[in-house]
Protein backbone atom coordinates (compact mmCIF):
# COMPACT_ATOMS: atom_id res chain seq x y z
CA UNK A 1 0.00 0.00 0.00
CA UNK A 2 0.81 3.38 -0.97
CA UNK A 3 0.11 6.25 0.70
CA UNK A 4 0.49 10.15 -0.40
CA UNK A 5 0.82 13.15 2.16
CA UNK A 6 0.45 15.93 -0.53
CA UNK A 7 0.65 18.93 2.14
CA UNK A 8 3.08 18.28 5.32
CA UNK A 9 5.89 20.44 7.04
CA UNK A 10 7.66 17.35 8.04
CA UNK A 11 11.02 19.64 7.22
CA UNK A 12 10.69 21.63 10.50
CA UNK A 13 9.32 19.18 13.19
CA UNK A 14 10.56 17.69 15.41
CA UNK A 15 13.07 20.44 15.57
CA UNK A 16 15.24 17.58 16.67
CA UNK A 17 17.37 16.35 13.43
CA UNK A 18 17.33 12.89 15.26
CA UNK A 19 13.57 12.61 15.99
CA UNK A 20 12.69 14.23 12.58
CA UNK A 21 14.44 10.87 11.14
CA UNK A 22 12.29 8.81 13.31
CA UNK A 23 9.07 10.87 12.07
CA UNK A 24 10.16 10.06 8.90
CA UNK A 25 10.56 6.82 8.77
CA UNK A 26 7.41 5.82 11.05
CA UNK A 27 6.25 7.45 7.72
CA UNK A 28 7.84 4.80 5.33
CA UNK A 29 6.72 2.28 7.98
CA UNK A 30 3.34 2.63 7.80
CA UNK A 31 2.77 2.78 3.73
CA UNK A 32 3.45 7.01 3.51
CA UNK A 33 6.30 7.16 0.99
CA UNK A 34 5.19 10.23 -0.86
CA UNK A 35 5.24 13.61 1.05
CA UNK A 36 5.15 16.60 -0.64
CA UNK A 37 6.61 19.72 0.82
CA UNK A 38 4.96 22.99 0.90
CA UNK A 39 7.31 25.79 1.56
CA UNK A 40 5.78 28.99 3.99
CA UNK A 41 7.90 31.86 3.26
CA UNK A 42 12.08 32.33 2.60
CA UNK A 43 13.40 31.37 5.77
CA UNK A 44 12.06 28.33 5.18
CA UNK A 45 13.45 27.08 1.71
CA UNK A 46 16.48 25.54 2.64
CA UNK A 47 14.42 23.31 4.90
CA UNK A 48 12.50 22.27 2.23
CA UNK A 49 15.12 21.09 -0.32
CA UNK A 50 17.32 19.67 2.50
CA UNK A 51 14.79 17.08 3.58
CA UNK A 52 13.80 16.51 -0.48
CA UNK A 53 17.52 16.12 -1.29
CA UNK A 54 17.94 13.85 1.50
CA UNK A 55 15.13 12.15 0.29
CA UNK A 56 15.17 12.48 -3.26
CA UNK A 57 12.70 9.92 -3.76
CA UNK A 58 10.10 10.12 -1.56
CA UNK A 59 10.32 13.72 -0.81
CA UNK A 60 9.24 16.68 -3.20
CA UNK A 61 9.76 20.40 -2.73
CA UNK A 62 6.95 22.84 -3.69
CA UNK A 63 7.45 26.72 -3.50
CA UNK A 64 5.78 29.64 -2.30
CA UNK A 65 4.69 32.06 -0.04
CA UNK A 66 2.21 31.46 3.05
CA UNK A 67 -1.09 34.43 2.68
CA UNK A 68 0.09 34.66 6.44
CA UNK A 69 3.70 34.95 5.34
CA UNK A 70 2.33 38.40 2.96
CA UNK A 71 3.47 41.57 5.18
CA UNK A 72 4.37 44.82 3.55
CA UNK A 73 8.04 43.35 2.34
CA UNK A 74 6.08 40.57 0.24
CA UNK A 75 7.55 41.49 -2.77
CA UNK A 76 10.86 40.95 -1.64
CA UNK A 77 9.59 37.50 -0.25
CA UNK A 78 8.46 36.90 -3.36
CA UNK A 79 12.08 37.56 -5.32
CA UNK A 80 13.80 35.48 -2.76
CA UNK A 81 11.43 32.64 -3.16
CA UNK A 82 11.09 33.17 -7.22
CA UNK A 83 14.43 33.33 -7.28
CA UNK A 84 14.73 30.18 -4.73
CA UNK A 85 13.59 27.99 -7.63
CA UNK A 86 15.69 28.84 -10.30
CA UNK A 87 17.94 25.62 -11.06
CA UNK A 88 15.70 23.18 -8.54
CA UNK A 89 12.44 20.35 -9.85
CA UNK A 90 9.65 21.62 -7.83
CA UNK A 91 6.46 19.87 -7.96
CA UNK A 92 4.01 22.96 -7.27
CA UNK A 93 3.76 26.64 -5.89
CA UNK A 94 2.72 26.34 -2.70
CA UNK A 95 1.19 27.43 -0.40
CA UNK A 96 -0.20 30.25 -1.69
CA UNK A 97 -3.97 32.25 -0.82
CA UNK A 98 -5.68 33.90 1.28
CA UNK A 99 -5.66 33.64 5.39
CA UNK A 100 -8.98 36.64 6.95
CA UNK A 101 -8.74 34.39 10.09
CA UNK A 102 -6.07 36.01 12.51
CA UNK A 103 -5.78 39.49 10.37
CA UNK A 104 -6.87 41.28 7.64
CA UNK A 105 -4.43 44.15 7.40
CA UNK A 106 -2.86 42.73 4.76
CA UNK A 107 -5.89 41.37 2.83
CA UNK A 108 -5.05 43.80 -0.59
CA UNK A 109 -1.26 42.53 -0.85
CA UNK A 110 -2.49 38.83 0.26
CA UNK A 111 -4.71 38.85 -3.11
CA UNK A 112 -1.51 40.44 -4.95
CA UNK A 113 0.81 37.88 -4.01
CA UNK A 114 -1.76 35.24 -4.70
CA UNK A 115 -2.31 36.47 -8.39
CA UNK A 116 1.37 36.68 -8.92
CA UNK A 117 1.69 32.67 -7.81
CA UNK A 118 -0.51 31.82 -10.08
CA UNK A 119 0.57 33.22 -12.88
CA UNK A 120 4.14 31.83 -12.58
CA UNK A 121 2.12 28.46 -11.80
CA UNK A 122 0.81 28.98 -15.39
CA UNK A 123 4.35 29.89 -16.70
CA UNK A 124 5.61 26.89 -15.21
CA UNK A 125 3.01 24.52 -15.99
CA UNK A 126 3.12 23.49 -12.41
CA UNK A 127 0.13 22.93 -10.00
CA UNK A 128 -0.97 25.77 -7.32
CA UNK A 129 -1.81 24.45 -3.42
CA UNK A 130 -4.31 26.87 -1.68
CA UNK A 131 -3.95 27.86 1.47
CA UNK A 132 -7.94 29.34 2.17
CA UNK A 133 -9.15 30.14 5.70
CA UNK A 134 -12.06 32.40 6.33
CA UNK A 135 -11.75 33.58 2.55
CA UNK A 136 -13.35 31.06 0.47
CA UNK A 137 -15.07 33.94 -1.57
CA UNK A 138 -12.24 36.17 -1.98
CA UNK A 139 -10.52 33.24 -3.01
CA UNK A 140 -12.87 31.88 -5.12
CA UNK A 141 -13.20 35.22 -7.04
CA UNK A 142 -9.60 35.02 -7.93
CA UNK A 143 -9.44 32.06 -9.47
CA UNK A 144 -13.11 32.65 -11.75
CA UNK A 145 -10.88 35.69 -12.68
CA UNK A 146 -7.91 33.88 -13.94
CA UNK A 147 -9.54 30.60 -14.78
CA UNK A 148 -7.93 28.90 -17.75
CA UNK A 149 -7.03 25.57 -18.54
CA UNK A 150 -3.26 25.91 -16.88
CA UNK A 151 -4.96 26.40 -13.90
CA UNK A 152 -5.54 23.65 -11.34
CA UNK A 153 -4.33 22.53 -7.86
CA UNK A 154 -5.25 21.13 -4.41
CA UNK A 155 -7.81 23.29 -2.08
CA UNK A 156 -5.66 22.38 0.98
CA UNK A 157 -7.16 21.45 3.90
CA UNK A 158 -10.64 21.83 2.72
CA UNK A 159 -13.35 22.14 5.04
CA UNK A 160 -16.09 23.71 3.00
CA UNK A 161 -19.71 22.97 2.55
CA UNK A 162 -20.73 20.43 -0.44
CA UNK A 163 -21.75 23.39 -2.79
CA UNK A 164 -18.42 24.42 -2.05
CA UNK A 165 -16.95 21.42 -2.90
CA UNK A 166 -18.50 20.81 -6.35
CA UNK A 167 -17.47 24.94 -7.02
CA UNK A 168 -13.56 24.24 -6.23
CA UNK A 169 -13.82 21.05 -8.28
CA UNK A 170 -15.47 22.88 -11.09
CA UNK A 171 -12.80 25.05 -11.19
CA UNK A 172 -10.39 22.25 -11.74
CA UNK A 173 -9.10 21.19 -8.38
CA UNK A 174 -8.49 18.40 -6.16
CA UNK A 175 -9.79 18.85 -2.22
CA UNK A 176 -7.23 18.38 0.08
CA UNK A 177 -8.58 16.17 3.11
CA UNK A 178 -6.62 15.76 6.32
CA UNK A 179 -7.19 15.31 10.16
CA UNK A 180 -10.29 17.51 10.41
CA UNK A 181 -12.35 14.75 8.36
CA UNK A 182 -11.57 12.78 11.83
CA UNK A 183 -13.05 15.20 14.41
CA UNK A 184 -16.27 14.18 15.29
CA UNK A 185 -18.12 17.85 15.04
CA UNK A 186 -16.31 19.29 12.08
CA UNK A 187 -19.03 17.91 9.75
CA UNK A 188 -16.56 17.32 6.92
CA UNK A 189 -17.06 13.11 7.05
CA UNK A 190 -20.45 14.52 6.33
CA UNK A 191 -19.23 16.35 2.54
CA UNK A 192 -16.45 14.01 2.34
CA UNK A 193 -18.70 11.13 1.86
CA UNK A 194 -20.74 12.60 -0.78
CA UNK A 195 -17.52 13.03 -2.81
CA UNK A 196 -16.53 11.17 -5.84
CA UNK A 197 -13.24 9.49 -4.79
CA UNK A 198 -11.37 11.00 -7.93
CA UNK A 199 -11.63 14.06 -6.97
CA UNK A 200 -9.56 13.56 -3.42
CA UNK A 201 -5.98 14.09 -2.57
CA UNK A 202 -4.56 13.04 1.31
CA UNK A 203 -3.18 15.37 3.74
CA UNK A 204 -1.72 16.08 7.07
CA UNK A 205 -0.28 19.62 7.18
CA UNK A 206 2.06 18.31 9.67
CA UNK A 207 2.79 19.04 12.27
CA UNK A 208 -0.63 20.34 12.46
CA UNK A 209 -4.35 19.39 12.42
CA UNK A 210 -3.61 16.48 14.37
CA UNK A 211 -5.92 13.25 13.37
CA UNK A 212 -7.99 11.23 15.85
CA UNK A 213 -6.68 9.37 18.12
CA UNK A 214 -3.81 11.63 18.94
CA UNK A 215 -5.78 15.34 18.39
CA UNK A 216 -3.70 17.44 20.15
CA UNK A 217 -0.56 16.15 20.06
CA UNK A 218 1.89 17.02 17.07
CA UNK A 219 1.08 15.78 13.70
CA UNK A 220 3.08 13.69 11.66
CA UNK A 221 2.50 12.09 8.04
CA UNK A 222 2.58 8.38 9.64
CA UNK A 223 -0.69 9.58 10.76
CA UNK A 224 -2.26 9.98 7.45
CA UNK A 225 -3.14 5.92 8.05
CA UNK A 226 -6.01 7.39 10.23
CA UNK A 227 -7.10 10.25 7.49
CA UNK A 228 -7.46 7.30 4.97
CA UNK A 229 -9.23 4.74 7.27
CA UNK A 230 -12.02 7.17 8.24
CA UNK A 231 -12.48 8.15 4.53
CA UNK A 232 -12.50 4.03 3.58
CA UNK A 233 -14.85 4.01 5.82
CA UNK A 234 -16.85 6.71 4.45
CA UNK A 235 -16.91 5.01 1.49
CA UNK A 236 -17.22 1.87 2.31
CA UNK A 237 -14.05 0.35 0.68
CA UNK A 238 -10.99 -1.52 1.42
CA UNK A 239 -8.08 1.59 2.67
CA UNK A 240 -5.78 -0.31 0.69
CA UNK A 241 -7.97 0.94 -2.73
CA UNK A 242 -8.56 4.19 -1.08
CA UNK A 243 -4.90 4.58 -1.05
CA UNK A 244 -4.47 3.08 -4.42
CA UNK A 245 -7.14 6.01 -5.90
CA UNK A 246 -5.79 8.34 -3.90
CA UNK A 247 -1.89 8.35 -4.78
CA UNK A 248 -3.22 8.15 -8.57
CA UNK A 249 -4.29 11.34 -8.10
CA UNK A 250 -1.73 12.74 -6.40
CA UNK A 251 -0.03 11.69 -9.47
CA UNK A 252 -2.64 13.16 -12.05
CA UNK A 253 -1.81 16.63 -9.91
CA UNK A 254 1.93 16.48 -9.58
CA UNK A 255 2.87 14.60 -12.95
CA UNK A 256 4.60 12.79 -10.46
Amino acid sequence: MILTDTHTHQYYAPEDPLEREKAIQRAFTNGVTRLFLPNVDSETIQQVYTLADQYPDNCFPMMGLHPCSVKENFEEELATIYNAMQGRKIWAIGEIGIDLYWDKTFLVQQQQAFRIQIEWAKKMDLPIVIHCRESYNEIVTILHELKDPKLRGIFHCFGGTLEQAQEVIELGFHLGIGGVVTYKNSGLDKVVGQIELKHIVLETDAPYLTPVPFRGKSNESSYLTYIAEKIADLHRIPVEELAAITTANSKVVFGV
